[in-house]
């Protein structure tokens, strides 16, 4: 049984709309900043980089030495 009204249904339908808008202006702007020159790398992208050239250094001083 369906105990909802109908301005219920259209207030959930809204909200989803304004989500979706939002998550829409939250792209288009990272894109303009990527354009721009404004990106960053995540910073765990930095540690996982770090992470391989210390981790790729030790092994060959330790299987070369």
């Amino acid at each position: 049984m369906n105990t909802s009204d109908p301005a219920d249904r259209e207030r959930g339908d809204t909200e989803r709309l304004n989500w979706i808008d939002r998550r829409r202006a939250k792209i288009r702007d990272e894109v303009a900043r990527n354009r721009r020159g404004e990106y960053t790398v995540p910073t765990w992208v930095l540690t996982v980089a770090l992470v391989v050239i210390v981790v790729g250094w030790l092994a060959l001083i330790l299987l070369v030495g």
